[in-house]
């Protein structure tokens, strides 16, 4: 059996670096020694910071594969967020929580739930298949579920996150929100980082029936202070509007503390974000109260609207 490439989508977060990882081990424990977990874009701080607490390096970086190479996809079904000879490789399995955007010609292993998080799933299918879990892949799977979920804040967050985050706490020996709340925090450190990078760490580029857009988001334990940067993120988001002909970018700058969002909005559509949250975007921001998640409360609520 030769090699079985397993990644997520582009931009990757902590729950996709994370199921690449831990579908790798499910997989060579299973069936597959040669399974290697991929990722397809750079570690953001709060990935990195749990990487180094389990003692792991990052996934492989790659930007395409060889046709017909045997590929797992785990936290996406979507084509746009993926390798771009997708068609050309060979699909064996996709774990996801999303949208189903993806098509195959074949027929594939496809699990899909609506949970919080990608982990959620494959803790179960750990169990369905009598894995153990040990404690290292317990750290992992918990802190992807913290992460997609804000610490059980976020509206995609289930009773069976919750659940399941409590008996991976067990397992690892660790307070999940102590260690959540140090690990949130660690990923709303931006110093390091350029404009660029800030602007493409969690893009995701959304179909708003006929608008074209790029909905990003940053987590913050201080607003204020990534607002200090409104004219040079305006610059980038001018630039990738312009190059990518987007009608809309809305960037969603998420308060990890308080679960609320500011945003900032630029492009010939930008008023779809008044018509949806009933708000005036005043020098190209409005204050979303409540507002976390960008799967429940933002795209679904900007569709309806164009």
């Amino acid at each position: 059996m030769g090699k079985t490439y397993i990644f997520g989508h582009k931009n990757p977060d902590t729950d996709s670096i994370v199921s690449s990882l831990v579908m790798a081990e499910f997989e060579k424990r299973l069936r597959n020694k040669d399974a290697v977990a991929c990722r397809l874009g750079m570690v953001n701080k709060e990935t990195e910071y749990v990487l180094n607490y389990v003692g792991m390096e990052a996934p492989e970086l790659i930007e395409d594969l060889e046709d017909g190479a045997e590929v797992i996809i785990v936290d996406t079904a979507n084509p746009g967020e993926l390798i771009p000879n997708l068609e050309n490789v060979k699909i064996k399995r996709i774990v996801d929580h999303h949208q189903v955007k993806l098509n195959t010609a074949y027929p594939i292993f496809y699990r899909a739930e609506p949970v919080g998080c990608t982990e959620t799933i494959m803790y179960k299918l750990y169990k369905e298949y009598g894995l153990e879990i040990d404690k290292k892949i317990a750290t992992l799977m918990l802190s992807a579920i913290i992460s997609d979920t804000l610490l059980l804040k976020s509206p995609t967050c289930t009773q069976e996150d919750k659940k399941i985050l409590e008996e991976l706490s067990k397992i690892a020996g660790i307070d999940y929100e102590t260690y959540g709340m140090d690990m949130l925090k660690a990923g709303t450190d931006l110093s390091s980082f350029t404009i660029e990078q800030i602007l493409s760490f969690d893009a995701k580029e959304i179909g708003l029936k006929d608008k074209k857009s790029i909905i990003a988001q940053v987590n913050t334990a201080s607003i204020p202070d990534v607002m200090k940067m409104q004219s040079e993120l305006e610059a980038g988001m001018n630039k990738i509007i312009k190059e990518r002909n987007l009608d809309i970018y809305m960037l969603l700058i998420t308060d990890i503390i308080n679960s609320n969002t500011q945003t900032i909005v630029l492009g010939e559509s930008a008023e779809i974000v008044e018509r949806a949250y009933g708000v005036k975007l005043e020098n190209n921001t409005a204050f979303l109260e409540g507002v976390v998640s960008r799967k429940k409360q933002v795209v679904p609520v900007m569709t309806e609207n164009v």
